[in-house]
């Protein structure tokens, strides 16, 4: 039977050399791999993309879980490489990378995709929801990787990093995002086997925060520490336990991190420190920014907590930026995630009157941002890392139906928030956090997506991502 063939091109103004060695940097097929996407990578043979490199990942396909195997099988330097399935979903897959000079400096990249699906001519209805599925995968893969080595790749010079919370949603994401860009990562795990397990043991430090262990000898000399540690705050009611819980998760490890700066020999010349726009608390109406102060509930006390943690790594005089970070949208977690599944089955829900405004930020810019903060030693202080076209609830509502293509027919009272989710919901669902990332724009940042529409459309990988004129 014939295979099925599909095709994508895209033009990138960058050499050759450095697109295809992209390719081959630890991290490269997690900072590919579409949010949205039922596919995460498990376990790999081999570094790079020689042939022999075995990956194996974890997928759903109709909600059906299976394993999927890909064996690299062919490679020529600044040519191509290929890989195909050993085992998995389809009948047969081979996945052509393809790289052309144009010029010096501009290189063409094209995939080329074939594959058969099971089941033989039973299989053949769903030959055009595979090739439309590639095509919202691919122009995602394209948009990312032109983007990154346009405007990051090489942009500052090589850093060592340690990251802690690695292993949340935004740190998976920025840990391989980082890589990509040619920096060296070090996380620290709390799973101390994660250290003995790892095939590159250099890459993980085994810590305990609760403990106060933490070896800083054992990491060697770093030029910046990113600290991204909390327990979500959405998960349950906010009883005493939880509060806690919070609260602690987000102070201690950051005492923990500044207390052994303190004592390197050679500090990092930057911490930046996660925080919230829940520092605000509930605005109203009123355009926040880095100069607005806490107001008097629970979660803007945390953050002043979390916050004050950090201060002893200014007194020791290392640069130190405080992330007030807004609600990052992703559907690999978080906010987005919760909502995705309702409002794609037509479930959609505005809360209460919808005229609360949410603080809102796609993955990229916090990506971006976080970059921009690491080459730019002038920034210090709170940072808003949040877009700069904060929307209503009942926009953002809207607008996630309209690129869902959905409707959003029901209201949640607010009554029923508080009766549901007491303090958490009128402190996170209900609050009004209209927030300007003021010192972002100031230092000459450039937002990925600005808008709404943008940011949601990319990370969905749908179709009004195209009728933008972003540059991703």
């Amino acid at each position: 039977m014939t295979k099925n063939l599909f095709v994508r091109k895209t033009t990138i103004h960058a050499p050759i050399s450095t697109v295809f060695s992209w390719h081959a940097a630890d991290g490269a097929i997690n900072r590919l791999t579409p949010p949205w996407a039922p596919l995460s990578l498990v376990a790999r043979k081999g570094r790079g993309i020689d042939p022999g490199v075995e990956v194996t990942f974890r997928i759903k396909i109709f909600g059906i879980p299976m394993i999927w195997e890909a064996r690299h099988i062919d490679y020529k330097e600044n040519t191509m490489f290929r890989d195909c399935q050993v085992k998995g979903p389809f009948a047969e897959w081979e996945h052509s990378h393809l790289f052309y000079e144009k010029s010096t400096d501009v290189t063409v990249m094209e995939d080329q995709v074939r594959f058969r699906l099971p089941f033989g001519i039973f299989g053949l209805p769903f030959n055009g929801y595979a090739q439309r599925q590639l095509e919202r995968i691919f122009f995602y893969r394209h948009q990312v990787l032109k983007y990154d080595m346009e405007n990051r790749v090489g942009q500052i010079k090589k850093q060592r990093i340690l990251i802690s919370g690695g292993s949340g949603t935004l740190g998976k994401a920025l840990v391989s995002f980082l890589k990509t860009c040619g920096h060296e990562v070090i996380r620290l795990v709390r799973d101390p086997r994660m250290h003995a397990q790892n095939d590159r043991s250099k890459d993980v430090l085994y810590w305990d925060p609760y403990k106060n262990i933490l070896n800083m000898d054992a990491v060697g000399p770093v030029d910046a520490v990113i600290n991204l540690n909390g327990v979500d705050i959405l998960k349950g009611r906010w009883n005493r336990r939880r509060r806690a819980k919070i609260l602690d998760s987000r102070v201690i490890p950051t005492r923990v991190l500044v207390e052994k700066m303190k004592r390197m020999a050679h500090p990092p010349s930057t911490f930046i420190s996660a925080s919230a726009i829940g520092f605000y608390g509930d605005g109203g109406d009123r355009i926040l920014t880095e100069k607005s102060g806490p107001r008097d509930c629970f979660i803007s006390r945390v953050c002043r907590q979390w916050e004050d943690a950090s201060f002893g790594a200014t007194q020791a005089g290392i640069r130190t930026v405080q992330l007030r970070i807004g609600v990052v949208l992703t559907p690999a977690g978080g906010a987005l995630e919760r909502m995705y599944l309702p409002f794609l089955m037509g479930l959609g829900t505005r809360l209460a009157h919808g005229r609360q405004y949410m603080g809102w930020i796609g993955i990229e810019d916090v990506l971006g941002g976080i970059f921009h903060i690491l080459a730019n030693k002038g920034i210090t202080g709170p940072v808003n890392l949040t877009a700069p076209e904060p929307v209503t609830n009942g926009e953002f509502t809207r607008t996630l139906a309209r690129v869902l293509g959905r409707r959003t027919p029901f209201v949640l009272p607010e009554a029923l928030v508080l009766a549901l989710w007491g303090d958490m919901g009128k402190e996170t669902l209900l609050a009004s956090t209209r927030v300007m990332p003021e010192k972002l724009i100031q230092s000459g940042y450039r937002f990925v997506h600005p808008r709404l529409e943008m940011a949601l459309g990319h990370v969905l990988g749908r179709p009004a991502a195209k009728n933008t004129d972003g540059t991703m």
